[in-house]
């Protein structure tokens, strides 16, 4: 078998077993070689086959040939399910990437990227930017493991995201211990940027109030926030 799995994984030449005419009936070598076509439109389907084999052999008994081509519908059905199962399990990964893209890019940009067009630069007459950073992050990292501060920023970050949903703001990065969200962008709001900003910013401040660290729940979470709007 391994030979042969070998040989049909690098053509050429094509693997195809030789039968001599004393060896089958032709009916079956005829129907075995049209099973071979390269096109498969010109393949027999697994009914066609079960037809056909019921003709070659009338007057026979023909039940190996039943049994056989049951288990070969049965293979064929479960195949179906298989495909089926793995073209959704498919949609579902292409979900999620889609979701992480525009969770990293602006949706127009990511359809843009998907669709393989250029994406142009834009030009957005006013808008407001938000950025806030941990005050005193640099002690409490030298106070944490690495994963500590991981931990930290991610439940922080987490409770920000949750926070900007409610908000006409988009979040354009976070690096370290720094945020940054616009209002105004990538959809225009008329002049609604800065009051949504400055809504965003009071809601995450009292948030930050009641916020703990993990591995040290004694010490205060304070942030530092600043606003640029033009």
């Amino acid at each position: 078998p391994a030979e042969i799995i070998e040989k049909v994984q690098r053509p050429p030449p094509l693997c195809r077993p030789a039968v001599s005419a004393d060896q089958a009936p032709l009916e079956c070598i005829h129907l075995m070689k049209e099973c071979w076509s390269e096109q498969p439109e010109k393949r027999p389907t697994i009914d066609q086959v079960f037809d056909q084999f019921k003709g070659i052999n009338k007057g026979r008994k023909t039940n190996i040939i039943d049994s056989m081509l049951r288990m070969l519908e049965q293979y064929s059905s479960n195949l179906e399910d298989l495909i089926r199962e793995r073209t959704e399990e498919l949609e579902i990964e292409k979900q999620k990437t889609d979701k992480l893209l525009t969770q990293m890019l602006p949706p127009s940009v990511a359809e843009a990227l998907k669709m393989g067009t250029p994406v142009e630069p834009e030009y957005f007459e006013e808008v407001t930017l938000y950025f806030s950073d941990i005050v005193g992050f640099t002690t409490i990292s030298a106070m944490s493991e690495p994963i500590e501060v991981v931990d930290l920023l991610n439940d922080l970050y987490t409770l920000f995201d949750a926070i900007i949903g409610s908000h006409d703001v988009y979040k354009v990065e976070t690096i370290g211990d720094a945020y940054m969200v616009a209002s105004g962008l990538p959809k225009r709001n008329g002049n609604r940027h800065a009051g949504e900003i400055a809504n965003m910013s009071l809601d995450i401040l009292s948030s930050v109030g009641t916020f703990k660290m993990r591995h040290m729940p004694e010490v205060p979470v304070r942030i530092r926030i600043g606003l640029h709007s033009g």
